[in-house]
């Protein structure tokens, strides 16, 4: 009889990780365990076809056989997987994970993984906006260099605890009841160094600087991460942390970004603001020429399209919104103030109001509100 796909016994993807796989076996190993479904061959009968591919998949070596292969990989003992012998599993065996986080740890070394380190980082708009490659340097956890992470001396190696037996833990027995508690010898590692390394002090780790490059995408933000696996601590004989890079960027002297534009002041005179005008304004990359209609007032807002950010998820090119300022003139001349007197001038009396409606409107509403609280 063909035996079934071990990914489909355990209803997973074949890019499951090692978490997911567990997980899934936990699930469907308390539900057809023979103590729960006693008398039930069917559900027997599961369980062993369960346990038989989690032995599989959970095991790198036959799993990468199996991925190549399939059952064949395991027939006449080659890999020594497969066996379906297991009807005798225990519930301590399946679950001791999770009751070893109640009553203590499990029976097995617990592997801790990496701590993940966070480095912030402050970039200009324009590294930002175009990118950049940073070289960063930040202080973590690795690897001793002597001992190789075993925390022992060199040319020595932990021995098993002979209190619980390198197991991890101890039973305690408590009426009818047998409780599992840390190994108090070992700490639940179920070994014992006799010999520490006197470089890392026994701890497999030691702290060091360590410099890598990070490569900054085009368009990044501020609050913007940037996570590096494996760039983190370093952990105890299990995989590294992760790296998460945050991204600050400095206030612009020219520009503000909101979202994928950019804004922009652009200061003008009053004579081009009346008469109008062309200007240069700035882009992140060049200069290009603004045409200045003619009676363009303070806060007009002219938008130059594509000339803003692209963003680093991706979509169209912001635009460059450019705020018109009309700048009172300063440091006058006698013959530049003379003429300003004569424009002056020239604004008074009733034809005076077409050349500023909204000083008219100002003024005509104030009239009416003194008319109207003396009325």
């Amino acid at each position: 009889m063909a035996k079934s796909d071990y990914y489909k016994i355990l209803g997973i993807s074949k890019n499951a990780e090692d978490r997911e796989i567990k997980k899934a076996y936990k699930r469907l190993a308390m539900k057809f365990h023979p103590d729960r479904n006693q008398g039930n061959t069917e559900a027997e009968a599961k369980f062993k076809e369960i346990k038989e591919a989690y032995e599989v998949l959970a095991d790198a070596k036959k799993r990468a056989a199996y991925d190549q292969y399939g059952h064949s990989a395991f027939e006449q003992g080659s890999m020594g997987g497969g066996s379906g012998s297991s009807s005798g599993t225990d519930f301590s065996e399946i679950f001791g994970d999770v009751f070893g986080d109640i009553f203590g740890s499990s029976r097995r070394q617990r592997t801790k993984r990496g701590s993940d380190l966070r480095y912030d980082i402050e970039l200009s708009l324009e590294e930002a906006v175009r990118g950049v490659t940073r070289e960063i340097r930040f202080p973590t956890l690795e690897e001793c260099d002597i001992c190789h992470g075993s925390g022992t001396r060199k040319g020595t190696s932990a021995v098993r605890c002979p209190t619980c037996n390198g197991q991890g833990q101890i039973q305690i027995r408590q009426s009818f009841f047998s409780v599992q508690q840390t190994c108090p010898n070992c700490q639940g590692q179920g070994k014992i160094i006799k010999y520490p390394c006197t470089n890392c002090n026994s701890n497999g780790r030691v702290e060091k600087v360590k410099t890598i490059s990070v490569k900054i995408p085009a368009g990044i933000d501020t609050g913007d991460r940037i996570r590096l696996s494996g760039e983190g601590e370093t952990g105890e004989h299990s995989a590294a942390g992760d790296l998460y890079v945050q991204v600050q960027v400095r206030k612009h002297p020219l520009f503000k970004r909101e979202d994928n534009d950019l804004y922009c002041e652009v200061p003008i005179n009053f004579a081009m603001a009346a008469l109008g005008g062309e200007i240069e304004v700035p882009t992140l990359n060049s200069r290009v020429k603004l045409k200045i209609p003619a009676e363009t007032q303070t806060g007009k807002l002219f938008r130059i399209r594509g000339k803003g950010v692209k963003s680093v998820r991706g979509g169209s090119q912001g635009d460059l919104l450019c705020r018109v300022v009309v700048e009172t003139p300063v440091k006058l001349s006698e013959h530049q103030k003379k003429l300003l007197h004569e424009l002056e001038k020239s604004f008074q009396g009733s034809i005076g109001y077409q050349n500023s409606p909204r000083s008219k409107n100002f003024f005509d509403g104030v009239k009416k509100f003194f008319d109207d609280l003396t009325s």
